[in-house]
């Protein structure tokens, strides 16, 4: 066996995990203006094409477990732009919804991806064959029923 298939360039996982971090690092200068970090853009994204969700629905969505996503939450709300209650009909389950500022919100990140594909140098069908390559590795993107 070949040496080299152990050499740290030769690793889709480092390639994956490295794209990742310079992604995140691209979008941070042009979410600041918005008062969002990215797991925020990630939160609000979701919550603009379905409003309210319960936490672990949005979790589902956003693949990472709920606990994880309480703080993020917690630090949307306190900014004004979601508001967590309990279901009336089922108490255990916690709502997340957008506020009135929330959703105005979304006026100004319509222009984010415009912006990220400048600063990557790519076009809009370029970027859809990227993200579409990934999909292999993202997993599925199911929802969670409450």
């Amino acid at each position: 066996m070949n040496d080299d298939v152990l050499r740290l360039e030769s690793q889709l996982c480092f390639a994956i995990v490295t794209a990742a971090r310079n992604v995140v690092s691209i979008y941070r200068p042009i979410l600041e203006p918005l008062g969002l970090t990215h797991p925020q853009y990630l939160v609000m994204l979701a919550l603009w094409e379905k409003d309210p969700q319960s936490l672990r629905e949005l979790a589902a969505v956003l693949a990472v477990e709920p606990a994880s996503l309480s703080p993020t939450i917690k630090r949307l709300e306190s900014q004004g732009r979601v508001v967590r209650r309990r279901r009336a009909t089922d108490e255990r389950v916690l709502d997340i919804a957008l506020t009135d500022e929330g959703r105005a919100l979304r006026e100004s990140a319509l222009d984010v991806p415009r912006q990220v594909m400048e600063r990557v140098g790519l076009a809009a069908d370029d970027v859809e064959r990227l993200r579409d390559g990934l999909q292999p590795f993202a997993g599925s993107r199911t929802t969670v029923a409450d």
